[in-house]
């Protein structure tokens, strides 16, 4: 209680002190007291309210920002040339989600503040037949072969562990889609009480450390793993092969962060360094890879079960494909995670210039499946920087069924990017494990905006479904999504992007320069490029 954190609320409390002490001696006006009553009476307001993390947190010092916020759009343009905090992904877009988690209007008077102009502007057509549809509850069904199969919203949220976000965090998440009916992704980190607590819907992430379901020394346990994925909370199994923010790098958790509760979820020992390896050590081929996929199938007694990646060599995946066609073996679903994907913590070079971007792999898949004839039987998720009800449209029409968004809903809950993820010192109590900073985020309070903010959002994708005279989602196509490409000239989206036919690869009509190179060397038995060397010697 006496951190720093409270030291305006304790000055008060001093102030208030000294002027009662004056007041008594006839030194001061009993009048002055009112002043410093006032503080104290705000700070400790600020501590029992459950709205705003940042007042409990910091108690006075908090309504600073709260200022800052309020004058800052009449000042901004005054003041402030060089906006360096407008980053791709920042303000107007953290705006957007807290006035829908809000439930506020977040409609805007005098028109766009875009530049409509400028290159690199996108759109969706509209038709003079606009549709109407009865609601926003847009849904698709993974593993329709399966024993248990998965109806799926189109909006989800997408892997954050709980060790990177608090309890508090992970349960108001989790309880927010238990209110909304949608997914909510685990993270390689495994499936904690605090996930279960709400009884929200989960698709378990598991990765090359095996939480949740490993022997003592890392390796896979199928008994433990069996055991966790048979709950009827768990609707379907990822598994975890690259992530865009680091893909190919693996992580260390160190054992001065691991708390008796991450411990215990992720079943890692207390007072040594929590290591998840680059790769998996159940499987090193393309084939490999297949078969553990129909393992945890079968552990988990039919359940929907697929692969997340960040997609980086691309006879990698290819072989994945290969491997497909030899073995008969499919997975339920493909989650494609771009570049533009974030973490609490990864090399700045990793970050920014590793893994391919979200648009390009998502269609590397999705061309890759329609080329061997599979794009029907296998769904595909993407996940990068998913905000608006564009994003989604955008990214469906380009060839996902899905989306996963992380940032969004860490948004919902109060985020506010204070860069402090890696610090335990996160001002709204979403990532860190000090109990007593996350205790400032109130579970009822921010999963009602979880739920607004999923709600809202694909309240404004059917809008925008309705406008493009569709009927649903899944009737968005590359040529409804229009891009400027300069200044004197647009082009539709299915002009600039390179499509496949159902086919094409099995048929040996390669098309485009990508799948004629880097087709023929892929292999279902190894993740290297057979003939690499001599095939870039000779190009």
């Amino acid at each position: 209680m006496f951190s720093r954190r409270y030291l305006a609320l304790w000055c008060a409390v001093l102030l208030l002190v000294f002027c009662a002490v004056q007041a008594t001696a006839h030194r001061l006006s009993w009048f002055w007291l009112s002043v410093p009553l006032a503080l104290v009476v705000l700070g400790v307001f600020d501590l029992r309210q459950k709205r705003h993390a940042i007042l409990r947190n910091y108690p006075l010092w908090g309504h600073l920002r709260f200022l800052f916020e309020f004058i800052r759009p009449e000042i901004r343009q005054y003041f402030v040339e060089d906006d360096t905090d407008e980053k791709p992904f920042s303000r107007a877009q953290r705006t957007i989600v807290y006035q829908r988690a809000k439930n506020e209007v977040d409609s805007r008077p005098y028109g766009t503040e875009l530049d409509v102009k400028a290159v690199a502007h996108e759109w969706i057509s509209h038709s003079l037949a606009p549709t109407q549809l009865e609601n926003h509850d847009f849904r698709l069904t993974v593993g329709v072969e399966r024993a248990q199969p998965y109806s799926l919203s189109n909006f989800n949220v997408s892997a954050m562990s709980f060790g990177s976000l608090s309890a508090n965090a992970i349960m108001a998440l989790n309880l927010g889609a238990k209110k909304g009916n949608f997914a909510h992704d685990t993270g390689e980190g495994s499936m904690s009480k605090y996930h279960r607590k709400h009884g929200g819907d989960i698709i378990w992430e598991i990765a090359s450390g095996y939480f949740g379901c490993r022997n003592d020394d890392g390796t896979f346990n199928p008994e433990k793993f069996a055991r966790q994925a048979s709950e009827p909370q768990v609707k379907m199994i990822e598994i975890k092969l690259s992530q865009g923010a680091k893909p190919g790098h693996g992580g260390v958790l160190p054992a001065a962060k691991i708390t008796a509760e991450i411990a215990e979820t992720r079943g890692v020992p207390m007072g040594r360094d929590c290591i998840s390896p680059a790769t998996h050590s159940e499987f090193s081929t393309p084939r490999g890879l297949l078969e553990f996929v129909e393992r945890l199938r079968q552990l988990s007694g039919g359940k929907p079960t697929g692969f997340k990646l960040c997609i980086g060599h691309p006879w990698e995946f290819f072989g994945i494909a290969k491997a497909m066609l030899e073995t008969g073996i499919r997975p339920d679903f493909i989650v494609v995670d771009g570049a533009e994907g974030g973490t609490g913590a990864a090399p700045l070079e990793f970050t920014d210039h590793v893994g391919v971007p979200l648009q390009e792999g998502l269609l590397l898949v999705h061309n890759t499946l329609t080329g061997i004839g599979l794009r029907e039987q296998i769904r595909i998720g993407a996940s990068g920087k998913m905000i608006t009800a564009f994003d989604i449209a955008k990214t469906l029409a380009i060839g996902a069924d899905w989306v996963n968004a992380a940032r969004g809903f860490m948004f919902a809950v109060g985020c506010i990017q204070a860069q402090t993820c890696h610090t335990g010192r996160c001002p709204t109590g979403v990532a860190t494990q000090d109990t007593v900073r996350q205790q400032a985020l109130d579970v009822p309070d921010k999963s009602e905006r979880v739920f607004s903010f999923h709600h809202n959002t694909l309240h404004a994708l059917q809008e925008l479904i309705q406008a493009a005279g569709l009927r649903h989602p899944s009737e968005l196509r590359a040529h409804h999504i229009v891009r400027r490409v300069s200044s004197h000239e647009v082009r539709l989206m299915s002009e600039l992007l390179k499509y496949l036919e159902p086919g094409d690869l099995l048929r040996g009509n390669y098309r485009y320069t990508l799948y004629e190179k880097w087709w023929p060397l892929a292999r279902a038995d190894s993740f290297a490029a057979q003939g690499l060397e001599a095939c870039v010697t000779a190009r």
